[in-house]
């Protein structure tokens, strides 16, 4: 097999288009597409592209589901020197109009199923030239001032005489949008290089091989599922994609037919899971590998998730959106050390320090610093916010990125997750994180899902609030959750407030949406 050494995201495509053309690349609604017709298609939209008019390091936006036009977009954008951007189909208009042009986009990607948004936003982004639609794009021309074309055409042939851009390492590759604290999004701006190198070292420590079957049930508009896909196409192996984890028996019964042998997920998911198996008496024999990430997985899982994937190693990793992924625990250590989320991935470093920028001792409290290649270039359009992340280096000209998150080590260089910096409760003059009290209660009989914050109080400076959701079948109430707080932590961490609900609010990408969560507890406290 001849490999070309990947220095650009297309070029895995090329790769493994070469040296497996007739293998299944995609599966997607039970049907399976080959690399070699992926990087037809890819190779196909990337001269319409360029021949609309693109030109290297222009945005194009994809507005789409999880879906085979979604997989070949981003192909045909990355290997047009365009840079791709991936919105959540979830979207409304107002935010697509907000992305659309702070992004400076001029091709758009989508779906005449989201014209009742995308029409909206479009009339207010005057960069955009062109829009690409799949379904039927005769509905539109009368109601759009852009140039319209049906995304089958895009992708049906190769143009001729169309010259290629000069891409290299550097270059940008992706804007990937996360949420703000303002309420805009922001776009994060990672590199070719920065996104070959984050996929080679999951590849590493995650065992992944051509022979493996990754599930995709996370949006590709969500980081780590976007890697799901690149880390496929990567080592040659098959991405198997379902559009959402809302429909449970659908998916398990697609699981059972294609077999994956790689299962992605987050707790809220492996929640879900874990009820239903409990009930069903379910579980995968042919899944190698569990991961997960975006939220810290509760030690009180793994036992459940042991029975459901009795062949399976669990890998509990730590990471953000600008930097990809920042560490993960070997699977073999997840008994040993439960509540630990690992050492840094291969390739880079990790460092804790005080907020006054000391280095703090092994068992202390510290902020997590990430040195490596994978360190996004910053925030477009962000300076401000890019300095408060990226901090000088050790090297000239040298950043790296302030994670702002708490985290302790112990003295074998294995991290803790304590809290976000905002989650951080200052209660009684001590800080407390709230992951310990989440743990606590996650290992109550009975429970579900627990998410905890502090509240303004001006006696304590904040209280204490814990929500929580109970499996099916529980009779567990606030009062014993309340006793089992108060017999496992110190009095100042027992929350002053225990509220049973019957489901988390979530967002659009599977997790628990705590924002949302402290806003209602706010309003509902201020009416009452």
């Amino acid at each position: 097999m001849q490999t070309i050494p990947q220095r650009l995201l297309g070029e895995a495509l090329l790769n493994s288009a070469r040296n497996h053309p007739t293998k299944t690349a995609i599966i997607v609604k039970g049907e399976s597409y080959s690399y070699i017709h992926l990087k037809t298609k890819a190779e196909n939209l990337a001269h319409h592209l360029i021949k609309s008019g693109v030109k290297k390091g222009d945005r194009v936006a994809i507005y789409l589901e999880n879906s085979w036009s979604s997989v070949v977009s981003i192909y045909g954008i990355t290997l047009a020197g365009a840079v791709f951007l991936v919105i959540n189909p979830q979207t409304k208009s107002d935010k697509l109009k907000f992305i659309l042009n702070d992004s400076s986009a001029k091709i758009l990607i989508t779906t005449a199923l989201l014209k009742k948004e995308f029409l909206t936003a479009a009339e207010e982004t005057p960069g955009l030239l062109e829009i690409i639609i799949t379904g039927d794009p005769a509905m539109m021309n009368s109601a759009l001032k852009h140039r319209v074309v049906d995304f089958e055409n895009a992708t049906s042939k190769i143009i001729s005489g169309i010259v290629m851009p000069n891409v290299i390492p550097n270059d940008l590759a992706a804007l990937i949008y996360t949420s703000g604290s303002t309420g805009f999004p922001k776009g994060v701006m990672m590199t070719h290089q920065s996104m070959v190198f984050a996929s080679w070292s999951l590849i590493q420590y995650l065992r992944l091989t051509e022979h493996d079957r990754i599930m995709l049930l996370l949006p590709l508009a969500f980081d780590y599922g976007l890697y799901q896909l690149l880390m496929a196409i990567t080592t040659g192996g098959t991405l198997i994609i379902e559009q959402s984890f809302i429909f449970i028996t659908s998916i398990l019964e697609n699981m059972q037919k294609h077999k994956p042998t790689v299962f992605p997920g987050v707790p809220t998911i492996y929640a879900m899971l874990i009820a239903y198996a409990k009930n069903n008496n379910t579980s995968f024999d042919y899944i190698e590998k569990v991961t997960n990430t975006a939220a810290a997985l509760p030690a009180e899982f793994t036992p459940d998730l042991k029975n459901i994937f009795p062949n399976a190693l669990i890998f509990r990793m730590y990471g953000l959106t600008e930097c990809k992924r920042v560490c993960y625990l070997e699977p073999e250590l997840i008994d040993i050390k439960p509540e630990s989320v690992g050492k840094a991935i291969p390739g880079t470093e990790v460092f804790l320090l005080s907020p006054g920028g000391e280095p703090v001792a092994p068992g202390e409290p510290g902020i997590l610093h990430i040195r490596g290649p994978h360190v996004m270039l910053g925030y477009l359009n962000r300076e401000d916010l890019s300095n408060e992340m990226l901090k000088p280096g050790k090297l000239p000209g040298e950043r790296i990125l302030c994670s702002n998150d708490w985290f302790k080590m112990d003295e074998e260089g294995f991290l803790y997750f304590l809290g976000r910096n905002d989650d951080i409760i200052k209660t009684r003059g001590e800080k407390v994180s709230p992951i310990e009290i989440e743990n606590v209660i996650y290992a109550i009989d009975g429970v579900r899902e627990a998410v905890v914050f502090g509240t303004p109080d001006k006696v304590m400076g904040e209280s204490i609030v814990a929500f929580v959701t109970l499996k099916d079948g529980s009779t567990l109430n606030e009062k014993i959750i309340h006793r089992t707080c108060m017999a496992h932590l110190e009095s100042f961490m027992v929350p002053g407030k225990i509220i049973l609900i019957h489901e988390m609010p979530k967002s659009s990408n599977g997790k628990i949406d705590k924002k949302e969560l402290k806003k209602q507890f706010l309003n509902d406290s201020h009416e009452s």
